[in-house]
């Protein structure tokens, strides 16, 4: 999926250095390219990481899934607190980027859902849940 949302997100980077610098000046477009920039490598890191926890369990996935959201979120609103102490960065440009961006990058997750992305996706079984299965198995046939 992130391969799948690279093409977009550079357009997306193109459209906002373009808005920010029509309506605000290269402060803007920097500070809006910026945000396009962090929402993408936000999701990058969310596919990432989605991917590392999938080889372990469906627990860490869980785990992985929503402490990484609280995360990753913290590390946007961070980072506009940081860049906010830099006399050219326009926080309103930032967060007209981030913001639309994420709900068009959600939608567009939840299109490639829905056409079946991830469908092949492989979870290794819960050990304790394979022994509890073989446990139950053997007692039915005896």
């Amino acid at each position: 999926m992130v391969r799948k949302a690279t093409v977009p997100a550079a357009v997306a980077l193109a459209l906002a250095l373009v808005a920010g610098w029509a309506l605000g000046g290269p402060g803007a477009a920097a500070s809006a390219g910026i945000g396009i920039a962090l929402v993408y490598v936000n999701f990058a890191a969310h596919g990432w990481s989605l991917a590392w926890a999938s080889t372990i369990s469906v627990g860490t996935v869980m785990g992985v899934a929503l402490g990484g959201f609280a995360l990753r979120l913290g590390i946007i609103v961070a980072a506009m607190f940081a860049l906010n102490t830099l006399s050219w960065f326009s926080p309103v440009a930032f967060a007209l980027a981030v913001v639309p961006a994420t709900f068009l990058l959600l939608a567009y997750e939840a299109q490639l859902v829905s056409r079946g992305v991830g469908a092949s996706l492989q979870i290794p079984a819960d050990q304790a849940a394979a022994r509890a299965g073989e446990t139950l198995a053997a007692r039915e046939a005896s």
